[in-house]
């Protein structure tokens, strides 16, 4: 039970009600430094940022002097992680969904974060909101037309063998000749990578982070989850391992997110403007956003993301029913439901993680999808723990991974549906022929007011650009701030312009796209074993709210 006159130090709520307070001598910010130089100031763990900041300069300064070098490198990475670990991304991502469901079933749904008498600090509008514009943003931009009509395309052209080994990229055994079939198993590979597994993924680590910083009064860090296991040398090594690690999945995630960002709303500028396409194109977009992203950082996380987010997401509403309407309507909502349906019945052979013939698309597709939410969980779980204080267990898992889950599959209906209707329909084949950034673009091409809704598009990727750079220096300078959520705005902005560095520094490097997708991949594995970890701890810290709560 906690005294509600109490506060938890550095901007950590005190629990409302019964609560289970773990008891440590650790105080939050007792490793950190501070200090200040004027109007700057810094209060920064130790050595955690040392580590994180270190090596993030040494790695951008390695990549611009020996860009061959660090492309064959993560070349290499990238090869080696998803042939060599396929089956333990697909496995662990399994289980995650299994967990957070069982979480929504169980007794242990009832537990409260913050306490048995916490109350949500935003409203549902708000809260779905910043969660999805963080969550998924940029991606589904850049994926919504061609990810559908990239699994289509290979489904329908069937498979081929050489060497007793499957080289093309079609998902389970492809769908040879038949468009109908083609399209559905299309959608259902879509729609597992959108679906439950990336938002499951999410939801265990904001989870971990709310119950043991509301709940448990320990620092809003990826290392106070381990507190059950370790005990209190989460406050030593363990945890600056832990950390550092949180902070480089983080980082490259984001970097990779942006980069697909920049180059998409760089094909759109082409299409619309005629702004010439490439590296110095890129550069100058992210930097733009960056600075863009930096005024949000000022204006802090009511003024600054959930504005921006609450926009975003109005704008992407709009977009969404426009095409619904103006494109074929009764089509697009029997593929909703027929998609729905489809995702069921392939969901077990899609997340069957041994034994798999279709080997490009479970490596390629599957384990880089996995290794990018995973990435990403330390950014968008921590910014949903944020803002998540108040809510049951039950109601928070029920809002982080089945709503946006159809939300999702809303999404990939209309957008991808309306382009494998375009094909099938009336034969329309340029979105389908065109680069992956161009797709959303050629399929708008053909629908009323185009030139708008396609400004529309650009617009939505820069501002999911600023939002989820802002949101990713928010986290980055939480943990690297020893947990505190009122540190100096100076070291957010540092990290808000070292991720529009990172992203520029791998799109500038030999392999571009391919440089981003292989740091986020090799980042992705070794915290894939933090978040299963991280599982068994939520067990047991749930486990001991519900004996308080009672």
């Amino acid at each position: 039970m906690t005294d509600p006159t109490t506060e938890t130090p550095e901007g950590i709520p005190t629990p409302d009600g019964a609560s289970h307070i773990i008891d440590t001598d650790y105080e939050i910010g007792q490793d950190n430094v501070e200090g200040n130089v004027g109007p700057i100031g810094w209060d920064i763990h130790n050595p955690v940022f040392a580590m994180s900041a270190i090596a993030v300069v040494a790695f951008v300064f390695y990549t611009l002097a020996l860009p061959e070098q660090a492309s064959s490198v993560f070349s290499w990475l990238f090869n080696s992680v998803t042939k060599s670990f396929d089956w333990f991304f697909l496995g662990a991502a399994n289980i995650f969904v299994l967990f957070s469901l069982l979480l929504i079933v169980t007794p242990l749904g009832n537990v409260r974060l913050g306490g048995t008498e916490a109350r949500p600090d935003y409203g549902y509008v708000g809260w779905f909101a910043m969660l999805f514009a963080a969550g998924m943003g940029i991606g589904l931009m850049f994926y919504g037309v061609s990810e559908p009509m990239s699994h289509f395309s290979s489904s329908l052209g069937g498979t081929t063998v050489e060497d007793g080994i499957r080289t093309d990229w079609a998902p389970l055994g492809a769908a040879a000749g038949d468009e109908a079939a083609a399209a559905r198993l299309g959608m259902a590979a879509t729609i597992f990578h959108w679906g439950l597994h990336p938002w499951a993924i999410y939801a265990v680590v904001a989870l971990a982070l709310a119950l043991f910083s509301y709940n448990k009064g320990l620092p809003l860090t990826i290392r106070s989850a381990f507190y059950p296991i370790f005990g209190d040398a989460v406050w030593g090594w363990v945890g600056h391992i832990i950390d550092t690690l949180a902070v480089f999945a983080t980082l490259f995630g984001l970097a990779t997110s942006l980069g697909f960002g920049a180059t998409q709303a760089n094909a759109g500028l082409n299409e619309l403007f005629g702004i010439p396409v490439g590296s110095t194109s890129e550069v100058i977009l992210i930097s733009m956003i960056t600075a863009i992203a930096l005024v949000s950082v000022l204006r802090g996380l009511d003024g600054g993301v959930k504005i921006l987010s609450e926009i975003n997401m109005g704008l992407a509403f709009i977009l969404l029913i426009f095409v619904l309407i103006v494109g074929p309507t009764m089509y697009l909502i029997t593929l909703f439901w027929d998609s729905l349906v489809a995702y069921i019945e392939y969901l077990p052979a899609l997340s069957n993680p041994i034994g798999r013939e279709d080997v490009n698309f479970s490596q390629g597709w599957t384990s880089f999808y996995w290794a990018w939410w995973i990435s990403w969980s330390p950014f968008v779980g921590m910014f949903i723990a944020r803002v998540s204080r108040g809510r049951t267990v039950r109601e928070f898992m029920v809002c982080v991974l089945l709503i946006p889950s159809l939300v999702c599959v809303l999404w990939m209906s209309v957008f991808g549906g309306t382009a494998l209707h375009q094909v099938i329909a009336d034969g329309y084949t340029v979105a389908q022929d065109a680069a992956l950034e161009l797709k959303l673009f050629k399929m708008l091409d053909v629908l009323p007011l185009a030139s708008i809704t396609s400004l529309v598009g650009i617009v939505l990727v820069i501002v999911f650009f600023v939002t989820s750079s802002d949101s990713g220096s928010l986290v980055i300078d939480t943990i690297t701030a020893g947990g505190k959520v009122d540190a100096p705005v100076p070291q957010r902005a540092f990290w808000c312009l070292f991720e529009g560095a990172v992203a520029i520094t791998l799109l500038l490097s030999a392999g571009g796209l391919q440089s981003l997708q292989s740091m986020v991949i090799s980042t992705g594995l070794p915290f894939t074993v933090v978040l299963l970890i991280m599982v068994f701890a939520i067990f047991k810290g749930l486990i001991n709210e519900r004996r308080y709560g009672k």
